[in-house]
């Protein structure tokens, strides 16, 4: 894997944190700040199954079955949002890859255009924070299936699934973990400083 190169204004990125770390609204700062997209594949599989597209049909049923949507239809689903022309100049993935599996069909992707993610970024939060964010969220909205018991099974799940995932990207010095408590913009900052580091420019 080669580094970025540090006149390189491109961005590949991958954010990475427990329910409740803030991702979803880190990663939206993040992509505006390099003029990328953010690429989640939560949101592809809602807007398809919303349209009922044949995609989303196909999602459904897999859905229905009470069965998690193989990793190569994942992945064909991600090859081509990063296929299209606003994420020619970089993305920020949000919820892919999920396992080892997935990190290979994603290098193979990038490899075949010549290109490897800049950066991961690791939003580092307390399990006891994760907790008590979500179980504020739920009382908020109302859900009642947000239960302690159902957030820390949750959670259990992500540690399992991701530790894997970081110690390959550790290994390629490509981790960046940063702490996710504090106010919004405090976190922002870090994580925008920890890019700079490795010599990634912010949208002209």
């Amino acid at each position: 894997m080669t580094a970025p190169q540090a006149h390189d204004s491109t961005a590949r990125l991958l954010i990475v944190g427990p329910q409740g770390s803030g991702k979803g609204t880190q990663g939206v700062r993040i992509a505006e700040s390099y003029g990328i997209p953010v690429v989640s594949t939560g949101d592809i599989f809602r807007a398809n199954i919303k349209q009922g597209t044949p995609l989303g049909q196909q999602v459904t049923e897999i859905l229905d079955r009470g069965d998690l949507v193989p990793d190569e239809l994942t992945s064909e689903i991600v090859r081509d949002r990063l296929s299209q022309d606003d994420a020619v100049n970089g993305f920020l993935l949000d919820g892919y890859p999920r396992n080892t599996t997935q990190v290979a069909h994603l290098d193979a992707f990038l490899a075949e255009q010549g290109h490897a993610l800049d950066a991961v970024i690791l939003l580092d939060v307390p399990r006891e924070e994760s907790i008590s964010r979500l179980t504020l969220r739920a009382t908020e909205q109302g859900r009642t299936d947000d239960t302690p018991e159902a957030i820390a099974h949750r959670l259990d799940i992500y540690e399992q699934e991701t530790a894997p995932i970081i110690d390959v990207y550790d290994e390629r010095g490509i981790v960046d973990r940063v702490d996710g408590t504090g106010e919004l913009d405090e976190i922002t900052d870090r994580i925008l400083a920890a890019l700079a580091a490795r010599g990634l420019r912010l949208a002209a």
